[in-house]
């Protein structure tokens, strides 16, 4: 079944980089939407001008003037742990997501790791964001090619990366400033969901807790601005 993006914003990331047969339908003819037509031209994304009762009778009144509909089964890096696991070097970052559940957040995360070379995304089965149009967008396009592995179980999977390994670090207010704890070699890098944080057995595989320090009144950072700013120690201590 496809899926569709009514958002400008959503559309507009998502045509970036675009999956192999999207479809840009307008059915109002503005600035905006003259400007994702062009977008979606230069991406070889086909674009169809509808009249405004069709395109309200086929995407509902909250679409906006433009919908872009992805393709059945579009394009994903999904993998599995353990194949990329016997894969990796001396210097690989893998992040974990702990109950993160947010699409945007999800995939701002993912949007982070493509920037910062993580080589591969973790989350479990239950209580994650999982690839929607919405993840897609957040990401721009970056879904598409990081590559990610649903586990069963988080904690097994720490196991399975400290036995290969690597140096697990986990995100939280009460640790060691990220930028002294001396993030090398084989990084994995654990962020909980906001509010919750990391889950109790998850902290407790952590070999190293550690925090962003903050200056405002909120006590903490959205989880995707955590990660951006946690992979960009990581990567300045290489």
């Amino acid at each position: 079944m496809s899926e569709t993006i009514l958002s400008f914003h959503g559309i507009e990331e998502t045509l970036k980089e675009p999956p192999a047969g999207a479809a840009l339908y307008l059915g109002k003819r503005h600035a905006r939407t003259e400007a994702l037509a062009e977008l979606a031209r230069k991406g070889h994304v086909a674009v169809q001008v509808l009249s405004e009762d069709e395109f309200r009778r086929r995407f509902g009144p909250e679409a906006r003037g433009a919908a872009l509909v992805l393709p059945e089964g579009r394009k994903t890096r999904e993998t599995t742990l353990e194949s990329v696991l016997s894969r990796m070097g001396d210097e690989a970052l893998v992040v974990l997501l702990d109950g993160v559940t947010d699409p945007q957040n999800y995939g701002a995360i993912l949007r982070s790791a493509d920037q910062f070379g993580v080589d591969l995304v973790v989350l479990p089965a239950r209580r994650s964001a999982s690839d929607t149009p919405a993840v897609y967008a957040a990401s721009a396009g970056a879904a598409a090619w990081v590559p990610h592995a649903v586990v069963p179980n988080l904690a097994r999977a720490l196991e399975q990366l400290k036995q290969a390994g690597f140096w697990v670090y986990g995100a939280d207010m009460n640790g060691v400033k990220a930028s002294q704890a001396g993030m090398k070699g084989k990084v994995a890098l654990v962020l909980g969901a906001e509010g919750k944080g990391l889950s109790r057995l998850v902290r407790e595989l952590c070999d190293v807790i550690v925090s962003i320090p903050t200056r405002g009144r909120l006590d903490s950072l959205n989880v995707s601005v955590a990660a951006g700013v946690l992979l960009y120690e990581v990567r300045r201590a290489d």
